[in-house]
């Protein structure tokens, strides 16, 4: 997206940058088949990036660089996001006699009715979608604007570690993309399913409902597994570091369980109860047949069974990796853990394919 969508079929690296980590996958792909060739995730220092904002953009671009090379990977293109609150987009419809460069002068000339900002502020790309429904001789055109600052401060990151920003993509359409390869695990799949996909990250909680494989609505909230971090420093007297190691690897007080955890996954449970109340109350939906957990939460003991129960709808933790190889430089056990948190860089990854 945004003026960077290249023609190509080079490697990419997927390069999610969230508030709390950045996380680094690569793809390759032999027939139908993904195989995942290096993977490493780096955590960022405190507020380096505030929701999906990067305020820092030295500490990002060097946390790029240590990710970069705990990955082992020599590939120098990278494939990175900026969030969907961030992007305005809008289906337009134009003459289907039209070239790209055609398409990109009358753009250039109409933007103005589509976009609430300044044109030198901005950086614009578009997409044909195919064939409009409503005229046979136009198409539908997908139109994407964001603030110029939010590509160019990604740019300048990835420019600090070594890499070259390839493509700027929107988080929302790098999800649907990693949701492609879960779909054949459901139930159903080939169906006109609708999916909510809960992303818990660190401070920030982002329901994405598919119908049909594509987007219909996107709803971010503040709470996150930072809070559950918060909770075990306050408690036990540790530091952020030991608090976000005993979180993933244990070894804290025996009434963790029930005092810390517990209590936290009831707040989770509920936020994904409300968003979809919210979802529910905005559309023509009044359910979903999958809820699939995302994000580094994800993989709490027992969420899923909570979230089922609590919706009374089938839940599952996000795996993109399931039927793909894994090659030898990257530690299967870890890629594993990661998975529910790795969808955004999934998508990214497989940029490298289009």
């Amino acid at each position: 997206m945004f003026g960077l969508l290249g023609k190509k079929s080079s490697t990419v690296l997927g390069v999610d940058i969230s508030s709390s980590s950045v996380k680094l996958l690569e793809l390759s792909r032999q027939g139908s088949r993904f195989k995942v060739e290096s993977h490493a995730v780096e955590p960022l220092p405190a507020n380096a990036v505030v929701e999906k904002n990067i305020t820092d953009a030295e500490a990002v671009g060097e946390a790029i660089k240590r990710v970069v090379s705990k990955a082992r990977t020599g590939v120098k293109l990278a494939a990175v996001a900026v969030s969907g609150s961030a992007v305005i987009t809008k289906v337009i419809q134009m003459n289907s006699g039209l070239n790209e460069f055609e398409m990109e002068d009358q753009i250039a000339l109409e933007a103005d009715q589509y976009i609430p900002y300044p044109l030198d502020e901005v950086a614009i790309d578009f997409e044909v979608q195919g064939a409009s429904e409503s005229n046979p001789d136009q198409v539908d055109v997908l139109l994407a604007a964001c603030r110029r600052e939010n590509v160019e401060v990604r740019e300048s990151a990835l420019d600090i570690a070594g890499l070259d920003a390839k493509i700027v993509d929107v988080e929302a359409y790098a999800l649907e993309r990693a949701y492609s390869l879960i779909e054949s695990q459901l139930e159903g799949h080939g169906e006109e399913l609708v999916v909510a996909i809960v992303d818990v990250g660190a401070t920030m909680t982002t329901l994405s409902v598919l119908a049909g494989g594509k987007t219909v609505y996107t709803r971010e909230q503040i709470f996150g597994g930072k809070q559950l971090t918060e909770e075990i420093q306050r408690r036990y007297g540790l530091s952020v570091e030991e608090a976000g190691l005993a979180k993933k690897q244990g070894g804290l007080p025996d009434d963790y369980e029930s005092e810390v955890l517990e209590p936290f996954r009831e707040a989770v449970v509920q936020q994904v109860a409300r968003a979809l109340q919210f979802f529910f109350g905005a559309s023509q939906y009044n359910a979903v047949d999958y809820v699939i957990l995302a994000g580094g939460t994800a993989s709490i003991p027992r969420l899923a069974d909570m979230v089922e129960e609590k919706t009374a709808t089938t839940t599952i933790v996000a795996n993109p990796f399931s039927d793909m190889a894994v090659g030898s430089r990257v530690n299967a056990s870890a890629l594993a853990n990661d998975a529910p948190s790795l969808m955004i860089a999934c998508g990214l990854a497989m940029r490298s394919f289009d």
